[in-house]
């Protein structure tokens, strides 16, 4: 939101507050949902119940009025994820709510998976009334219960049990400004129903949060000088996008072309950029390409700036000594990232955008001015995009084109690139879709830049994408099944202009595809493309390259496409690269609602999940 809508938003919600209330005036509820508008939420994700529903009331108002209303979903877990996909898409802050008990049970995978990785998100439970606490109340989750504020306290950046209206505004707010300032993440308020639905202390909101909870523009101007010089002095230097840079990523790309820098990418990295930019090496880490690897390993490599990583497992392959040596500068906003770099010979603090516009200042006041504007012609037309993925990327470059039946996985992710328009939002689910989407997936989208390489910022032009989640999503730390499932319905209401592709496995819609029924219910083009082998795919090729026992794998046939016509949804049937070519894209990307595609792909692919393998200690 620029600072004119959020001073809008601000202005309606002093008003909806005053209007949009019950006869008795405002209560706790409704002033915490005007808190919400003046941030641009347009919907609250959760599951009603008795110790929520005034909030619910609140919302009901609110909906009446424009202002955010309740988005209701199946699970308390797909709850949790759609806000997940509606802070990335929109970078607004993702909102779910649950009632006590078992509704906020429910939420803690959703919040933990969005804890893991640094997604902000307002997570409201309600608790039976105050003075029922310690009498067994009916799904009574307070101290004298089962604890849920417990709970959520190791998945939680902010955690309070607010218990009395008076703490209403100073701990919503507290709450905000820990859920967007790094370490970011979700934060946690337990409300009591008798709270919720008490007189609001105040008849409108106090304060313009709005400027409270941007971003800090915070540069270590000395550390960023140094990494100026040594990237002055190094011979063959390479650049490590991580997934945390996504507000950033222009300026990024621009300071590799001015240098013509090689880069890689994290798994969770490769959705910011273009494969086909002729400066990509491939991905480095899980599912990663051996091109990235043998990048970094090159012993005339004398500089890695490794940039919004976490430095974990997946991101850092196997905390690969190619990566963590001396060699390394490691550029990020979260000191929590920075300290698993130890090894690093510099460490920059501060938000990356203004880190990333100072280094290309520094190149402009360095450079002469002719000289400089020829070496940025030329640059600009020396890194034209490639046609397709070079075949020394891939793993198997014959399997990305095969027109064998069933359709090889990789041949589907080159279908879903092609087929596809350049504005798709891809989610990739925990398991398989992880791995075939982060090696062979690319979009058809030639742009290489969000902005000029001559320096200075600008506005995107019209169709450039202004979201920072990027074109593909991924979990990394804590990846639970099901994920992009909601997540896909989240980000589908965030942007409801672009398609969304949710990419998961039979496993995963087994266990939490019910959320499609709130796609149907709410009109929103996500298209679900399930992986179809009839097996928890990533058990059953981790067993068999491990040696292990072929076990608790196996999953029923099942006819997808059946059950999400049951639910109201368009389905279609794939077995060949002949069906998925037979598909009116166009129509399915302008269908209000969503589409499924089941489709039956070659169970016996392995996917390119080595480094897995390797960190459970197998060797292969």
């Amino acid at each position: 939101m620029n600072s004119r809508s959020i001073a809008l938003a601000y202005e309606a919600s002093n008003e909806d507050i005053a209007t949009c209330v019950t006869e008795e005036g405002p209560q706790v509820a409704d002033l915490i949902v005007a808190y919400l508008e003046q941030l641009g939420v347009e919907f609250v994700f959760g599951v009603p119940g008795g110790a929520i529903e005034p909030l619910y009331n609140a919302l009901a108002r609110s909906g009446r009025c424009g202002g955010p209303r309740p988005l209701v979903a199946r699970h308390e877990a797909g709850a949790a994820f759609m806000a997940d996909g509606y802070t990335r898409e929109t970078g607004r802050i993702g909102v779910c709510c649950a009632t006590s008990g078992p509704g906020a049970t429910n939420l803690i995978t959703g919040v933990a998976c969005a804890f893991d990785n640094g997604i902000p998100m307002l997570v409201i439970t309600g608790q039976p009334s105050l003075p029922s606490f310690g009498k067994r109340a009916l799904q009574e989750s307070a101290c004298t219960g089962v604890n849920t504020l417990g709970m959520f306290r190791h998945c939680t950046r902010y955690n309070s049990l607010v218990s009395h209206p008076e703490q209403i505004e100073s701990k919503l707010l507290t709450a905000l400004q820990r859920a967007v300032r790094a370490p970011r993440g979700p934060v946690h308020l337990s409300i009591p129903l008798d709270i919720l639905k008490s007189p609001s202390p105040v008849t409108r909101p106090s304060y313009s949060i709005a400027d409270k909870i941007r971003p800090a523009s915070l540069i270590d101007t000395d550390a960023t000088e140094e990494l100026h010089h040594i990237l002055d002095q190094a011979a063959n230097p390479r650049l490590l996008i991580g997934g945390w840079c996504g507000e950033a990523i222009g300026a990024i790309l621009q300071l590799a072309a001015l240098r013509n820098t090689p880069f890689v990418t994290t798994p969770d990295g490769k959705g910011l950029v273009n494969p086909l930019h002729p400066l990509f090496r491939g991905v480095f880490g899980f599912a990663g390409h051996a091109l990235a690897r043998e990048t970094l390993n090159d012993p005339t490599v004398d500089l890695i700036v490794a940039i919004g990583t976490s430095m974990n497992e997946w991101t850092s392959s196997g905390w690969s000594e190619a990566l963590l040596n001396g060699k390394l500068v490691h550029v990020d906003e979260s000191a929590e990232h920075l300290a698993r770099s130890p090894m690093a010979r510099l460490h920059i603090r501060g938000r990356l955008l203004n880190i990333f516009e100072r280094l290309i200042e520094r190149i402009h006041q360095t450079s002469h001015g002719t000289a400089f504007e020829y070496q940025r012609q030329r640059t600009a037309r020396e890194l034209q995009p490639q046609d397709s993925p070079p075949g020394s990327l891939l793993a198997a470059p014959a399997q990305y084109v095969s027109p064998a039946t069933p359709i090889t996985p990789q041949r589907l992710m080159y279908d879903l690139g092609r087929l596809f328009p350049s504005s798709t939002r891809f989610l990739a689910d925990a398991g398989n879709s992880v791995a075939w989407t982060t090696h062979y997936l690319t979009p058809a989208d030639h742009r290489i830049g969000e902005r000029r390489l001559g320096g200075g910022g600008r506005r995107p032009d019209p169709g450039r994408r202004l979201t920072h989640g990027g074109w593909l999503r991924l979990t990394m730390d804590f990846a639970p099944m099901g994920w992009a499932i909601g997540g896909a319905v989240g980000t589908a209401a965030g942007n409801p202009h672009v398609p969304v592709v949710c990419v998961t496995g039979d496993g995963s819609m087994m266990m939490n595809g019910q959320e499609l029924s709130v796609a149907v219910a709410e009109k929103l083009t996500v298209i679900f493309v399930v992986l179809n082998d009839q097996a928890l795919g990533m058990v059953k090729h981790g067993q068999r390259l491990a040696g292990a026992e072929q076990i608790a794998f196996e999953l029923p046939p099942t006819d997808f496409a059946a059950i999400a016509r049951a639910m109201g949804a368009d389905a279609h049937t794939i077995r060949s690269p002949e069906d998925m070519a037979s598909l009116d894209i166009d129509t399915i990307c302008q269908r209000r609602g969503p589409t499924l595609l089941d489709i039956y792909i070659d169970p016996e692919e392995v996917p390119p999940m080595n480094l897995r393998m390797q960190i459970l200690g197998t060797n292969i």
